[in-house]
């Protein structure tokens, strides 16, 4: 059988070969462009941006509305857990996606929640100058598009692993500082670095803890009425009165992800794990600080991997945002949000999920192996394959 096939091979001719051999290049080639570049533009040109509450009178003032991209917990590997493949396949996936994103929908601004790498809280320098040089290559961005980063656990340790020198390595990279507040459009933007909500009077935590009572002094001095008199106010910077949203990387303290719903949400085994603050969430009093101290309109956090919506107080939506990476998530998605001073409107994104663009590779896979095999005739149609057996029997 097998050297009647070799000479039925050697006996094609030239011509016949080389058409079925570029064939081939060409079937694999488009698997190839598409799975690895059209497969992130056919999914996110479906995403739009929301529409905020508003109508005709808010179309009027469509510039006022800042178009922000909110994505979590990229983990970029680093030299010692990450194995070259890995890195390779994560990577691409998370700069086609972003790169896609920033074209296709053209955003304002980008918050990332955190966990930017994997291994920050324990790189050498050396280490950490190559993973800040991937970022920067994957999350590019042109210059009417700003990227903001937030501190995670990844990035500078939990608390017991956080240390001076990481923090200050941290912020020299993403000009980002443990209490910080950016305003843009006229809506005020509070970024919490919240590994240093430990409240155990340590020197990162003290620094924290001491910037953001001035920020929230700030934001209430700005959000009372011009004919209020308060002494303490008199000599503060004034800041658009425009309720502020809070970012950060731990969300605030909840029980477990029980009540969290969606098809990004944690895997039922997990959503009764209860968590443990300070570890999974901040804690209860963390949480009561910064509820009280800026008495947000939003919070958006990441962390978890695994999306959820929480009502603090009965009236703070407090939404977690999924990883954007495959390597925590097969369906990770990101947040599109249309924000302006007194409203926002959300919605997510989903990208590719990596199980659809594996079948499509053993797809294509397997209808290569049956071209291949029917080409040099090892395939052959059940008919010929039925007579063959037929004669072989009366021949005995």
């Amino acid at each position: 059988m097998l050297s009647s096939s070799s000479t039925a091979v050697k006996n094609l001719p030239l011509k016949r070969r080389l058409c079925f051999l570029l064939k081939l290049v060409c079937f694999v080639s488009s698997v190839l462009i598409f799975c690895e570049f059209l497969i992130y533009y056919v999914v996110i040109f479906q995403c739009r941006w929301p529409n905020v509450k508003g109508g005709a009178h808010m179309a009027e003032k469509e510039t006022s509305v800042l178009k922000a991209i909110i994505l979590a917990d990229t983990h970029l590997l680093g030299e010692i857990k990450g194995h070259w493949l890995d890195k390779l396949r994560r990577e691409w996936q998370m700069e086609r996606s972003f790169q896609t994103a920033l074209w296709l929908l053209q955003p304002d601004i980008v918050f990332i929640l955190g966990d930017v790498f994997d291994e920050g809280k324990w790189s050498s320098p050396q280490a950490w100058a190559d993973d800040v040089r991937r970022f920067q290559k994957m999350f590019r961005h042109s210059v009417f598009t700003e990227l903001v980063v937030i501190a995670g656990n990844h990035d500078i340790g939990f608390h017991y692993e956080m240390t001076t020198y990481k923090v200050n390595r941290f912020e020299k990279v993403f000009n980002f500082t443990s209490g910080k507040l950016i305003t843009r459009k006229g809506i005020n933007f509070v970024l919490v670095n919240s590994v240093a909500m430990e409240g155990d009077g340590c020197a990162v935590c003290s620094t924290t803890e001491a910037k953001l009572v001035a920020l929230s002094h700030k934001l209430n001095c700005s959000q009372q009425k011009p004919n209020h008199s308060n002494k303490r106010c008199s000599d503060v910077e004034k800041l658009p009165a425009s309720e502020p949203i809070l970012l950060q990387h731990y969300p605030l303290y909840r029980k477990s992800d029980a009540e969290c719903t969606g098809e990004d949400s944690a895997p039922p085994e997990e959503k009764n794990i209860p968590f443990k603050e300070k570890y999974d969430v901040l804690s209860q009093e963390a949480s009561q600080k910064l509820l009280w101290w800026f008495q947000p309109r939003l919070i958006l956090s990441g962390h978890t991997h695994s999306a959820c919506e929480v009502l603090h107080a009965g009236k703070i939506p407090e939404i977690s945002v999924p990883s954007f990476s495959w390597r925590n998530r097969n369906n990770p998605s990101f947040i599109m949000g249309s924000i302006t001073p007194t409203d926002f409107s959300l919605q997510k994104c989903f990208l590719p999920f990596e199980s659809r663009v594996f079948t499509i590779y053993c797809a294509a896979g397997a209808l290569l192996v049956i071209l291949v095999l029917a080409h040099v005739q090892l395939l052959t149609p059940p008919f010929y394959f039925a007579q063959r057996l037929i004669s072989k029997h009366k021949a005995v």
